[in-house]
């Protein structure tokens, strides 16, 4: 599973292998460093070599320790870089994934989950992927030469280890066992929790309008305690690592001055390689220690690259990977017997043998219930949806056949959820097309009736919109979105009740615009209010997923029972 995520070291490569060489640099510093204090208090000490033996072997372990503090700072600073660099370019991965994301992809994970995988989940990997190039070679090698040189200075004493070592490993591997999922349990709730926030936050308007901050509150309270208890289940299993290293550690070291304090009593053992065995006992020890925090380390990062790899192995399913380099040639846009569902096992589905076809440079409306499938229907315009059944022909071809950049720089989408990014109107406004000059920027948000209260700001085209457009209102966010759409130049234009939140005059003075100015274009116009569609070259009316009829304003009126109820309700409703 790690292994699909290494092609996100990159160019950090160097970083990788120059870390682990540095840390076994340093550890081979560190385990000869107690067999030259040993020969000190041994030979120089005890054996009466005299001050200037020992000055000799204390400048060389001086020098040893220096060249170890530089191979482990080294060691730290290119880890440090090689983890960082690895999480930046799996943070870019990820994202990258996500952005060829179909609207079906998304839906499965769901928006928060993906967040917390962008974040949480990385930052675990990360750490993961750093403990990995440092102590998963750093401890290793000190393991093997430690134990090396504790059995040179004394071997009967060295079966200490063959208890203390094992009861260790057994400890470890029950532990890591029980805990991984514990801790998927832990970053489901996480997820649960990102999604309570992240549906607060963007309908905090709403949560003041009914004065729900209290139960908004209380909800969040309940999400944050169900995280802090994933926590704590889980890291109780952890938190028993740390104790159950002391304990075999103080126990081994407890054991060797036992034994090794009486066979120094009796002259078999010296007391500087005592020292020195003392010393090595604790690297062994400490490096068992590193061992079990590198494993908890993985238990705990294991669900977040499990997660991870799930975004990066889910099969996008639109391509264009066959598709070829067609360009769309005009707005003619025909459904042959679509039939589209969003949960494929669905008795009925969404769209069911759906036939149209629209032909270039018109102006449809289509309206119809909540529920309908209007939105669903033109999605499968620009592949935001493939359908399941049947075939979406734009400019004569199957929109399979083209590639998805070409296919959606044609069609202009206006969303019925406005959305705006933090910038100035200009920078949103060049989403639609980044050389756009002034001159057809102005003439765009002309035609889209925004360039008057444009220039009402102090800073006019300069006005800076604030996350997600907070500093406009919902009528000229949505007339930002259309002038937005304008300047793509597109064959195809979809206003998804785009025009819900002006008045009724605006809404007038936008189709007109349109009508004159996109003369060539296709224009569909989902709208709830009949008047918005209702001078349209055709209108269609749509029924629990089915074309109910089509037809001009005053044949549905007279043929179409549906639309003039509809028609009859709305009149009623503005008289009133």
């Amino acid at each position: 599973m790690f292994r699909k995520l290494l092609p996100s070291i990159g160019k950090y490569k160097i970083y990788a292998i120059l870390t682990p060489i540095m840390m076994m640099g340093e550890v081979a510093m560190e385990i000869f460093i107690p067999s030259i204090m040993a020969t000190i208090i041994d030979d120089g000490i005890k054996g009466g070599k005299g001050v200037g033996y020992i000055a000799k072997m204390g400048l060389i372990m001086a020098v040893m320790s220096a060249v170890s503090l530089i191979f482990g700072t080294l060691g730290a600073y290119f880890g440090s870089k090689a983890s960082m660099g690895f999480a930046k370019n799996l943070r870019g991965r990820l994202f990258t994934k996500i952005q060829d994301f179909s609207f079906a992809n998304v839906d499965k994970f769901s928006t928060a989950s993906l967040v917390t995988r962008l974040t949480n989940d990385i930052t675990n990997t990360q750490m993961a992927f750093m403990m990995l190039i440092r102590m998963a070679f750093r401890a290793p090698v000190m393991l093997v030469g430690a134990v090396i040189m504790a059995v040179r200075v004394k071997p009967d004493l060295s079966t200490i280890f063959l208890i203390s070592v094992p009861f260790l490993a057994l400890a470890l591997v029950l532990i890591m066992t029980k805990a991984h999922p514990r801790f998927r349990s832990m970053l489901d709730k996480y997820d649960r929790m990102n999604a309570d926030v992240q549906e607060n936050l963007i309908g905090i308007r709403a949560v003041k309008a009914f004065v729900r901050e209290d139960y908004e509150k209380e909800e969040f309270r309940k999400s944050a305690e169900g995280v802090r208890k994933a926590q704590v289940f889980a890291e109780k299993l952890i938190i028993l690592n740390g104790p159950i290293m002391q304990l075999t550690m103080y126990g081994t070291i407890l054991a060797i001055l036992w034994f090794g304090g009486n066979m120094v009593i009796d002259r078999t053992f010296e007391i500087g390689n005592l020292s020195a065995f003392i010393t090595y006992a604790t690297q062994i020890l400490s490096s068992l220690m590193m061992v079990s925090m590198l494993l908890m380390m993985f238990v705990i990062s294991r669900a977040s690259i499990g997660r991870i790899v799930e975004v990066l192995d889910e099969e996008i399913d639109i391509k264009d990977d066959e598709a070829e380099d067609f360009e769309v040639i005009d707005g003619t846009v025909e459904f042959k017997d679509v039939t589209f569902g969003y949960n494929k096992t669905a008795e009925e589905p969404v769209l069911k043998n759906v036939n149209l076809k629209i032909n270039s440079g018109e102006t449809i409306g289509i309206i119809g219930g909540t529920g309908s499938a209007k939105t669903t229907l033109v999605s499968m315009i620009s592949r935001l949806y493939d359908v399941d059944g049947g075939e979406v022909l734009v400019g004569g071809r199957n929109v399979k056949d083209y590639k998805l950049e070409k296919l959606r720089d044609k069609v202009a989408v206006v969303l019925q959820k406005n959305v705006l990014f933090s910038g100035t109107i200009r920078d949103n406004l060049k989403w639609g097309d980044a050389e756009a000059t002034d001159e057809e920027i102005v003439e765009a948000c002309k035609a889209a009736q925004a360039h008057d209260f444009i220039m009402s700001f102090p800073d006019q085209y300069e006005t800076d919109l604030g996350q997600g457009g907070v500093n406009v209102s919902g009528g000229q966010k949505q007339r930002l979105c259309i002038a937005r759409a304008l300047l793509k130049k597109p064959k195809i234009v979809i206003l998804d009740d785009s025009t819900s939140a002006v008045d009724t005059a605006t809404d007038a003075a936008i189709r007109k615009a349109f009508r004159e100015k996109l003369d060539d274009t296709t224009t569909i116009i989902i709208a709830q209010r009949i008047t918005s569609v209702m001078d349209s070259d055709r209108i269609v009316v749509l029924e629990d997923g089915k074309i109910d009829g089509v037809g001009t304003h005053d044949e549905l009126m007279k043929n179409n029972e549906i639309y003039r109820e509809v028609y009859l309700s709305q009149q009623k409703g503005s008289e009133l």
